[in-house]
């Protein structure tokens, strides 16, 4: 039988510039939002367009490159795995976070490109996440 894997491809714009962390253990990497879109007709026959957002995380070597030459609006296909994991709040409160461990990444357009038709990433209201 062969092995099932845990994979995953997207293609889309950042809908912010990379946010670069550092570990308790002084390891850095990096959280971007990734906004893919969808275009399909609804039951009324019209056009529309729904827009998803991914947490993806950029751990390694590949942290520089994303540190460096990418930004808001940059195009990107990333390859990576569904991650899964859950904290708790100083409140008690359970939070689930699911995320893209990202595998390897190509730039498909650098940081001068028209940030006119990114989608604006609507701001969460997150507590900051232990790691």
């Amino acid at each position: 039988m062969s092995t099932l894997r845990n994979k995953v491809q997207l293609i889309g714009h950042l809908g912010n510039d990379p946010i670069i962390k550092t570990t308790s253990t002084g390891t850095n990497y990096s959280v971007l939002r990734l906004a893919t879109n969808d275009l399909f007709k609804n039951k009324a026959g019209e056009w529309v367009e729904e827009v998803q957002w991914h947490t993806l995380v950029v751990w390694g070597k590949q942290n520089n490159t994303i540190e460096k030459r990418c930004s808001r609006g940059t195009k990107l296909m990333v390859e990576g795995k569904l991650t899964y994991r859950n904290y708790e709040t100083a409140d008690g409160t359970k939070r689930y976070i699911t995320e893209i461990k990202v595998d390897s990444f190509l730039i498909l357009s650098d940081q001068t490109c028209s940030n006119e038709d990114i989608p604006v990433l609507q701001e969460e209201d997150e507590d900051e996440l232990p790691f």
